[in-house]
């Protein structure tokens, strides 16, 4: 399995749950997505999964330790994070960006910027401003950066949020090319059923608890869609999606 592993991982903010006994764990090369309703603790999760957020309650491992006790250097050479909102003015050239990544690298895995800005479709950009480039593109800078970093495992919110569907495909696409050809592991949150069905695995929440966790073609019945977005009896679901 990969080295990231929630065990029975609970938090709160404040007296609120948000989280609830929540465990899994992850193969390596496997792209894995979360779906569910806003609030339901999407992105609380995956912030628990970097480290970013402490777990009250059970633990979340990286390489066997507790993710929290690692350093922030050293957790960065293991797991990479793209928040869900990076659409910031950033006075950097995409080049520039890239080598951000780098100084977290473990030094057996260091590849060139070039190479790495060629992995994600972008050969040619390294002096071009990030500021000059379409949402798509930055993202897929953002993600040459994180692939800069080295490490196996990728927690990604929202990552196709707002792009053109034809992007969307386009980048799932790309992360599941990165996953076969990295043995990366990527876990990530959306939104989107229909590319959904195109993961490997899909874990569904519902307030913070786990509802499913299987192949998205097995799971996605319309009793659970209806379940975790709480949708009227009367709405007709597209057959094209369950």
């Amino acid at each position: 399995m990969s080295g990231l592993k929630f065990e029975d991982v609970g938090f709160s903010y404040g007296i609120i749950p948000c989280i609830k006994g929540f465990s899994c764990s992850f193969a390596a090369g496997e792209m894995a997505g979360l779906i569910g309703a806003n609030g339901s603790g999407k992105s609380t999760l995956l912030r628990l999964g970097t480290g970013l957020l402490s777990p009250q309650t059970g633990v979340v491992k990286l390489e066997g330790q507790p993710v929290r006790a690692l350093r922030g250097k050293e957790r960065a050479a293991l797991l990479g994070y793209l928040p869900q909102s990076i659409d910031v003015p950033l006075p950097f050239r995409v080049g520039e960006l890239v080598e951000m990544g780098r100084t977290a690298a473990r030094r057996e895995h260091l590849l060139s910027c070039q190479e790495l800005l060629s992995s994600v479709g972008l050969d040619g950009y390294e002096q071009t401003p990030l500021s000059n480039i379409s949402g798509g593109e930055r993202r897929r800078a953002f993600i040459a950066m994180i692939l800069a970093q080295g490490g196996k495992t990728l927690l990604l919110d929202e990552p196709l949020a707002g792009l053109d569907l034809r992007y969307q495909y386009e980048l799932l696409a790309l992360l599941r090319e990165l996953c076969r050809n990295h043995g990366l592991t990527i876990f990530l949150s959306l939104h989107e059923l229909l590319l959904a069905r195109n993961l490997d695995r899909l874990l569904v929440i519902r307030e913070g608890q786990l509802l499913a966790d299987g192949s998205p073609a097995l799971i996605l019945t319309e009793k659970l869609i209806r379940q975790t977005f709480d949708l009227d009896p009367l709405f007709q679901i597209p057959n094209m999606i369950v």
